[in-house]
């Protein structure tokens, strides 16, 4: 296994420390899940750059980090769910839309194909990535003592801007989805 599959592997392995950060109760433990999102994150656009630089891109690599990719960010968006930071049906669309590339893009594996991340769904989960680091980030500071009763801007943040990112994030998620179904429409064909 090389580097960069190294690096699309750590992130699920970071992926579920978010996850446990983000759901336990002790004292930083929003700043640690932010901490280790971020990380998880930088792994993402490093294990792509490493790829390409030296040429190992495999096809374990075009299969699995947009898996892991999918993996990250529907465990961060349901994890945000009960914190009443994302919606639920913004969650679901979210998730929805990653089970349906990954159906896709399993199709075409059994066509003896691989399917690798467009371009546009590399955006679309760039602003996944800014949506949950924007929550994370008012979670921790108000973990850290940042925010106080008189502190108002974190609570506009969160009720204003938050909903905008949100709508962002998820008419991104939509037209990418539908975009990469469309330009794959011949792999789902039932005539194949």
């Amino acid at each position: 296994m090389n580097w960069a599959n190294r690096l699309t592997m750590s992130r699920l392995v970071l992926t579920i420390a978010f996850v446990a950060a983000l759901n336990s109760s002790w004292h930083y433990a929003r700043t640690s899940a932010l901490i280790i999102f971020i990380v998880a994150g930088l792994t993402d656009f490093v294990d792509g750059e490493v790829a390409r630089r030296y040429g190992i891109i495999t096809n374990f690599g075009k299969l699995m980090d947009p898996l892991v990719d999918k993996i990250m960010i529907a465990a961060a968006f349901i994890s945000l769910v009960p914190l009443k930071a994302v919606p639920a049906w913004a969650a679901t669309t979210v998730v929805a839309r990653d089970f349906l590339i990954t159906g896709v893009r399993l199709m075409a594996s059994a066509k003896g194909r691989v399917l690798p991340a467009e371009t546009l769904g590399k955006q679309k989960t760039s602003w996944q990535i800014i949506t949950v680091i924007f929550f994370l980030a008012l979670l921790a500071a108000s973990e850290l003592r940042y925010l106080d009763e008189r502190s108002t801007w974190w609570i506009r943040a969160w009720h204003q801007a938050g909903p905008v990112l949100v709508w962002i994030t998820v008419a991104l998620t939509v037209y990418s989805g539908l975009g990469f179904t469309w330009r794959n429409r011949e792999v789902i064909s039932p005539t194949n």
